[in-house]
C-alpha cells in the first residue's frame, strides 16, 4: 500500500484537473475570438476595433480576479484561538467531554466568541487543536481551519472564505460579463454562418462551437452569481444559508446582518473606487464580526440601573458596560440610541428595527 504522503501529493495533482481544464477553455476562446473572428472573419475595421478593445478589458478583469481567487491563501485562526500548553496537555488526557468543555471554556473565556456548537458547546476543532472563532469552519479538502469559510471550490481549487471572497464574487462577475460579451457578438456571425451567408471556412467550427460554449457558461455562471449576490446582502456564508449560525439565546440566521449597505460594505470596504478591482478591500481581520442586537447575551454582566439615585451621564456609562458587543462592533453598527420617558432606552439600527432596553429600579 503507498504512504499516505503519496496518496495526498496524487490527490492535489488531480485536483488541479478542474482548473487546467478551465484554463484551456479560456486560452482556446482567445483564440476563436481575437484571431478566427476577429481578424479572418469580421471585415469592417472600425467593429473589428470596438470588439477587440472591450474584449481585451473583460479578458484582463476576468483573469485577474481567477488568479486571485486560485492563489489567494486561506486565513486560518490566529495563535490566541490556540490552547495554552498547559490546558492542552490537560484537554488531551481528560476524557469525560464535560471536563473538557469546563477547559474550553475557561480559555474561551478571554476570546470574542459568540457562537457555539448546536448543543451549545464551544466551537474546537480537534484536527488543528484551535478554538474556532466565529464563521470558521474546517475544510477537510485543504486540512485546515478557514476564517469565514463559504465552501470549496473545485474550480479555483481553493477555499472560499474571508480572504478570498471578494476575489470570487469579482471572478463570477467578470467571467458572466465575459462569457456575455462573447455570445452577444458572436451571435450575428453565428447565425451568418449556420445560414451559409459567409462562406465555408476554417473560422466557421469555433464561431458556432463558441457561441454554444459562451452561452453554456452564461447559464450556469448568473445562477450562482445572483445566489451569492443575495448572500453577500444577507451577510451569510453558504454554510450559514444551509445551516444557522448558534448563538448563546440559540440559532439566528440573520445574526451578522447588519443592513443591506453595511453587508456589502464587509466584503467590498468603505471605498466604492476600489470595489471592482480584484485587491483585497474587504473590513475586519476575520477573527471576529459584529452581530446585530437581537437579545443581551445571557453570559455578559448585567447592570440595573437607578433613575432615582444615578444621573443621567452615569446612567449611559453603565448601559455602555452591559453591552454585550465589543467596542468595534458598536463601531460598525453606529446604532442611535435615545433615552424615553419610561425609564428605558431605545435603539434604532440601520433596518429600522426599533429595540427598547427597560431599566430596572428598587422601590
Amino acid at each position: 500500500m503507498a504512504p499516505s504522503h503519496v496518496l495526498r501529493c496524487c490527490q492535489r495533482g488531480l485536483a488541479w484537473i478542474p482548473v487546467i481544464f478551465i484554463a484551456l477553455v479560456v486560452c482556446w476562446s482567445y483564440y476563436a475570438y481575437v484571431v478566427e473572428l476577429c481578424i479572418s472573419t469580421i471585415q469592417r475595421t472600425g467593429e473589428k476595433v470596438i470588439y477587440l478593445v472591450v474584449f481585451h478589458l473583460s479578458f484582463i478583469m476576468f483573469v485577474w480576479s481567477y488568479w486571485k481567487t486560485i492563489f489567494t491563501r486561506p486565513a486560518s485562526p490566529s495563535k490566541e484561538f490556540c490552547l495554552p500548553k498547559a490546558e492542552k496537555e490537560q484537554y488531551e488526557k481528560e476524557e469525560r467531554p464535560e471536563t473538557q468543555q469546563e477547559i474550553l471554556k475557561k480559555v474561551a473565556s478571554s476570546l470574542p466568541l459568540y457562537t457555539r456548537t448546536g448543543a451549545g458547546a464551544i466551537r474546537y476543532c480537534d484536527r488543528c487543536q484551535v478554538i474556532k472563532p466565529d464563521r470558521c469552519h474546517h475544510c477537510s479538502a485543504c486540512d485546515m481551519c478557514v476564517l469565514k469559510m463559504d465552501h470549496h471550490c473545485p474550480w479555483v481549487n481553493n477555499c472560499v472564505g474571508f480572504s478570498n471572497y471578494k476575489f470570487f464574487i469579482l471572478f463570477l462577475a467578470y467571467s458572466l460579463i465575459y462569457c456575455l460579451f462573447i455570445a452577444a457578438t458572436v451571435l450575428q456571425y453565428f447565425i451568418k454562418f449556420w445560414t451559409s451567408d459567409l462562406p465555408e471556412s476554417q473560422a466557421k467550427f469555433h464561431v458556432l462551437f463558441l457561441f454554444f460554449v459562451a452561452a453554456m457558461f452564461c447559464i450556469s455562471i448568473l445562477s450562482l452569481f445572483t445566489y451569492h449576490l443575495w448572500l453577500v446582502g444577507k451577510n451569510r456564508s453558504t454554510i450559514e444559508a444551509f445551516r444557522a449560525p448558534v448563538f448563546r439565546n440559540g440559532p439566528d440566521k440573520n445574526g451578522f446582518s447588519l443592513g443591506f449597505t453595511k453587508n456589502i460594505a464587509q466584503v467590498f470596504g468603505d471605498q466604492k473606487k476600489y470595489w471592482l478591482l480584484p485587491v483585497f478591500t474587504s473590513q475586519g481581520d476575520g477573527l471576529t464580526f459584529p452581530t446585530r442586537l437581537v437579545a443581551v447575551d445571557p453570559e455578559q454582566p448585567t447592570v440595573v440601573l437607578h433613575p432615582d439615585t444615578v444621573n443621567r451621564s452615569a446612567e449611559d456609562e453603565s448601559l455602555q458596560q452591559s453591552s454585550p458587543l465589543s467596542e468595534s462592533q458598536n463601531r460598525l453598527l453606529s446604532n442611535n440610541v435615545h433615552a424615553n420617558d419610561d425609564q428605558g432606552y431605545t435603539l434604532k439600527t440601520e433596518d429600522s428595527e426599533t429595540i427598547t432596553i427597560s431599566m430596572e429600579s428598587e422601590s
